[in-house]
């Protein structure tokens, strides 16, 4: 704001305004304490605009240069991530604020009879008290009229709903509904979009400037700036639903705030709604189905692991240049089969350097099909050889000098080193969930395991029985040991020396652990009835307040029963598991192919011991921007600017009336 322009009423001095007229001594004269601040009021007025060149809302414009005038000193915040420029500029545009103007320089071509929109968001405040402007678009016209219409909405991620801050959220013309999916609906992954904004903080998009006419809605996660889809590793959503932008008269509620705590007025408002408002997009990261060999990896000498860009039913076959390879390995897949270790049998493999292999997998050529291709691979231990051997000679002379001092001290001693036992992990508690049961892990593959050295005991009164068992193995080097757990009831798990031994030799020790399993009344139970299912397979997900999966339950009926539920507070997830395998799974642009939908139950849940919740639950009731509960939503909203409202609180600190309106300028 300039000096002067207050009705020669108030000068402002670094951000203050200070009285200098009879008047605001009159301003006061009401109050029980006569006086005036010392140093004066802030300033709590926003920059308003008072010209443009081009006019705002010009039409057959010419010029790429943009200036926008205001009554005081401004400042833009953050233009790169706030200001939008629509039509989207594959040449991004020159952006400056001074004083107390803004100057845009457009680098592209102007498009004929098209509307531009510069969407500064809440980029502009003044430069002394930070008060913000608000919302502020400015646009021109390059034909005869400006095109006036306006969509919004959310974009999500589709695997959680958090919304999706920064993405790029355009239209294109609508095509045939009978050509949507097929080769002549190329314009995402062919043209740039016609119109563009990105998201805020809280998902919410505006797309403006909209010429009449029916369109669809694209996301993008724009790696390379040029608008359109055409790298798998983007972000992108999308739909077929077809939309005509409208408007209608309507009236909103607008609050007047007195200070902080007390509101004013509350004034009908009249404006003009633009619709869809509604439009909610999932946005996903489609799964690179090109297949690559990527590295290989020995940071242990026992074994390496080759790593490709997606799995394989096929493995890779591995020929030893430099060794026999017949009978050599143990290999282990991955869980998608994109990574693949091989463990050396042999010692004597283990300690060398360096293997020379020659490996024949399958891979994706210039075409997108699947070739068989060979490489030959040089895989180096990250352990040299004479660095493990000293590390073990090291550790002897220890050893040695233990035994030594025993011996002079007349106390028992070994003169053979013993051999380093095979390590169990053993993923068991004093306590056991009765829906639980027990995991095994080991470091290397297992050559034998003898399942009459293990033994599980249940006490019944005072005595001590043989309780029933399964050792199972679950995959690669993980084991499960299965019970008929029932609760209250003490167990034992004793097992023999020996029990597991791995391909080195290495055998475990005898293992003894006492549990119990815990009482039916540390629980609760969750019994939810789902609605709108049609028919299809649901994973239904128990979480927790870091969205940690708890429990988790697959129906088909649209009953999902959770049992053994500790007390306390839980969200609940689920998705539709359209292929039925098990877990979610992302889209595919190219397919023609949506996200499996998810879905977030709106509340909290809250469990307590002994007692039975049942919960009714419609997933499509609410828009996806509605269902997941701000207390486990990461993506928070930035916090919204304000005038800060000093004035008031310097009032009350001072003990005088605050009159707001008195100071309006």
């Amino acid at each position: 704001m300039e000096k002067g322009a207050y009705n020669h009423q108030y000068r402002k001095v670094g951000g203050w305004l200070f009285p200098f007229c009879l008047s605001v001594v009159l301003l006061f004269s009401s109050c029980a304490r006569i006086g005036q601040p010392d140093g004066g009021w802030y300033d709590e007025t926003p920059p308003r605009v008072v010209g443009a060149s081009p006019a705002d809302g010009g039409v057959n414009v010419k010029s790429k240069k943009i200036s926008i005038y205001f009554n005081e000193f401004i400042k833009l915040d953050n233009p790169t991530e706030k200001v939008v420029v629509s039509p989207p500029q594959l040449e991004v545009p020159e952006i400056k604020a001074g004083g107390k103007h803004i100057q845009v320089e457009l680098l592209d071509s102007l498009k004929p009879n098209a509307t531009y929109t510069i969407d500064f968001s809440d980029a502009i405040s003044d430069n002394n008290e930070n008060n913000p402007m608000g919302n502020y678009t400015y646009s021109f016209s390059t034909g005869e009229a400006i095109d006036t219409m306006e969509v919004s909405g959310y974009v999500l991620e589709a695997q959680n709903l958090e919304p999706i801050k920064g993405i790029l959220v355009g239209l294109y013309p609508a095509i045939p509904e009978s050509e949507i999916g097929t080769k002549s609906d190329t314009l995402f992954t062919t043209k740039p979009m016609i119109r563009v904004s990105r998201t805020d903080s809280r998902g919410r998009f505006v797309i403006k400037g909209i010429a009449a006419g029916s369109y669809r809605v694209f996301a993008l996660q724009d790696a390379d700036g040029n608008y359109f889809f055409n790298q798998k590793s983007e972000k992108i959503a999308f739909n077929h639903d077809i939309i005509t932008p409208s408007s209608y008269p309507d009236t909103r509620q607008d609050t007047l705030w007195t200070d902080s705590l007390h509101i004013k007025t509350i004034t009908p408002t009249a404006y003009t709604h633009f619709v869809p408002d509604n439009i909610v997009l999932t946005a996903f990261t489609q799964t690179n189905t090109d297949r690559v060999y990527i590295k290989n990896e020995r940071k242990e000498p026992d074994h390496f692991t080759l790593f490709f860009s997606y799995g394989s039913d096929s493995l890779p076959v591995v020929r030893g240049l430099d060794f026999d390879d017949r009978n050599a390995f143990v290999v282990e897949a991955g869980e998608k089969r994109d990574t693949v270790t091989y463990w050396l049998r042999d010692t004597a493999l283990v300690n060398q350097d360096t293997l020379n292999v020659a490996m024949s997998y399958l891979m994706t050529d210039s075409l997108g099909k699947l070739v068989t291709h060979t490489d030959t691979l040089e895989i180096l231990s990250k352990q040299p050889y004479a660095k493990r051997l000293k590390q073990r000679e090291k550790e002897y002379e220890k050893w040695e000098k233990q035994q030594e001092k025993r011996r002079k001290r007349g106390e028992p001693f070994d003169s053979v080193m013993p051999v380093r036992p095979l390590e169990v992990d053993i993923k068991l508690q004093s306590e056991l969930d009765p829906d639980k049961n027990i995991r095994f892990s080991f470091p290397t593959p297992l050559a034998r395991i003898d399942t009459s050295a293990i033994h599980l005991y249940a006490k019944h009164d005072t005595l001590w029985y043989r309780a029933p068992m399964e050792f199972d193995r679950l995959q690669s080097r993980e084991y499960e040991l299965k019970g008929e757990w029932r609760p209250d009831i003490e167990y034992s798990l004793e097992i023999d020396s020996a029990a597991f031994q791995d391909i080195y030799g290495k055998a475990s020790v005898a293992v003894k652990k006492g549990f119990k399993v815990r009482s039916l009344d540390a629980y609760s139970s969750l019994l939810v009835t789902l609605q709108g299912l049609n028919g299809e397979q649901a994973v239904v997900q128990l979480l927790d307040n870091s969205e940690k999966v708890v429990k988790e339950v697959t129906t088909g009926n649209g009953v999902a029963e959770f049992f053994y539920v500790a007390p306390g507070g839980y969200y609940m997830r689920m998705y539709v598991d359209l292929n039925r395998n098990g877990r979610w799974d992302t889209g595919s642009y190219a397919d023609d192919r949506q996200p499996e939908p998810v879905y977030y139950y709106p509340e909290k849940i809250e469990c307590r011991a002994k007692w039975d919740v049942t919960e009714s639950w419609n997933p499509t009731a609410r828009t996806l921007n509605l269902q997941k509960p701000g207390a486990i939503t990461k993506q928070k909203p930035d916090k919204e600017k304000k005038i800060k409202s000093q004035n008031a609180k310097r009032a009350k600190e001072l003990g005088i009336k605050y009159l707001p309106d008195e100071l309006k300028l």
